[in-house]
C-alpha cells in the first residue's frame, strides 16, 4: 500500500527547490538586465509578445507563484500598477527584492501546509509544494524566449547554463599542488 509525501519530505524537497530556484533567479536576473530598454518594444513576430512584456510576464508571475503558494490560494493578481517597473535595472531590483521575500515565505511553511492541497484555476489540485516545479520550468521556459530575442535586438545573451557567444565560459585555471 502506497502512503503519500510526508511532512518531512515536503519541507526537504521545499528547500532543495527554494535553493535551485534562488539560483536560477541570477541568471534570470543577468537575462532580464540585458534587455535594452530603447528596445524593449522589440518582438520577433506580430503575434509575440514585446520584449519589455515578456520580461514583465517573466518576473511579476515568478513572484506571484511564490505568493500564491505562501497563501495556499492561487489568484495570480498582478500587483498595483505604480509599483510595476520602468526601466530593465529596476525591474531586476523588484525581481530580486519581491523573488528573495516570495521565497522565504515559502520556506517558512510547515510541513502540512506544503502538503495541502491548492486548486489551480481548477485545472490542478496538487500539493503546494509540488507548484515550486511549474514556477521553476515556466520561468526556464520564458527565460529562453527572451534570451533569443537579445541579439536581435542589438544586445548581448548573457551566459546562462554555461558560456554564450557574447559571455564565453571560462575554465578556472588548474591548480597545482605542491609535492
Amino acid at each position: 500500500m502506497s502512503q503519500g509525501p510526508t511532512p518531512e519530505f515536503a519541507q526537504t524537497l521545499c528547500a532543495m527547490m527554494l535553493d535551485a530556484i534562488s539560483r536560477e533567479m541570477e541568471t534570470t536576473k543577468k537575462v532580464l538586465a540585458a534587455v535594452p530598454d530603447a528596445k524593449r518594444d522589440y518582438r520577433p513576430d506580430p503575434n509575440a509578445r514585446s520584449a519589455w512584456d515578456l520580461a514583465w510576464h517573466i518576473a511579476n508571475t515568478d513572484v506571484q507563484f511564490l505568493d500564491d503558494i505562501a497563501d495556499l490560494n492561487f489568484k495570480m493578481e498582478p500587483p498595483d500598477p505604480a509599483d510595476k517597473p520602468k526601466t530593465s535595472a529596476e525591474l531586476v531590483e523588484w525581481y530580486e527584492r519581491n523573488m528573495k521575500r516570495g521565497v522565504e515565505r515559502v520556506a517558512a511553511m510547515s510541513g502540512e501546509q506544503l502538503l495541502t492541497p491548492v486548486n489551480f484555476f481548477n485545472v490542478f489540485n496538487l500539493p503546494a509544494f509540488a507548484y515550486l516545479g511549474f514556477l521553476t520550468n515556466h520561468s526556464i521556459h520564458h527565460r529562453g524566449q527572451l534570451s533569443t530575442y537579445l541579439r536581435p535586438m542589438g544586445a548581448k545573451c548573457p551566459s546562462i547554463y554555461g558560456g554564450s557567444y557574447d559571455e564565453p565560459f571560462e575554465m578556472p585555471a588548474a591548480e597545482t599542488s605542491a609535492a
